[in-house]
This record gives C-alpha cells, structure tokens and sequence, in this order.
C-alpha cells in the first residue's frame, strides 16, 4: 500500500501540521485506523500533562493513597451467616 503526505488541522491549536508517509506507514504497521488529530508539539505537550497528572490514563481521577480501614460490624455478620459463625 502506498501512503501519501497529507494536511491535517490541529484539534487544540488549529494549526496544520504534515501526516507523512512514513508515519502513515508505522501508524498502519501498529493497527491504528485513525489519523493524529493532534500536531506533534500538541501532542507532547498532552503526553507531557498525562504523565504529570499520575501517569496512565486508568488512574484518573483516584488518589494513590491508602484505604481507611473500618472494624467489621459484627451484627452484619451474624444476620448475613448465621450458619458459619
């Protein structure tokens, strides 16, 4: 498959940057489908604001600190297992 360059506008700073055909090559060798909607400075600077806030995308929003601990109410139990206790 032969890959052309192409103009695409920036989605954050709207300015147009080049999709080259060498990075149209490595995007379709790693399976992705969709072009870059970001430039490459914008995109650093996104990378660079992730990795700041705590990392990957999957630890937003939660705190790395540990759980508060509470003592087992022992009236839930019982009425929950009454056999096992």
């Amino acid at each position: 498959m032969s890959f052309q360059d192409k103009s695409i506008e920036c989605s954050d700073c709207g300015t147009t940057f080049t999709f080259s055909a060498e990075e149209q090559e490595q995007f379709a060798s790693r399976g992705y489908t969709n072009e870059p909607k970001r430039c490459p400075t914008c995109r650093q600077a996104r990378k660079a604001t992730q990795f700041a806030n705590g990392g990957s995308s999957y630890n937003r929003g939660y705190s790395s600190a540990p759980r508060q601990m509470f003592p087992v109410k022992w009236c839930y139990l019982w009425q929950r297992y009454p056999s096992t206790l």
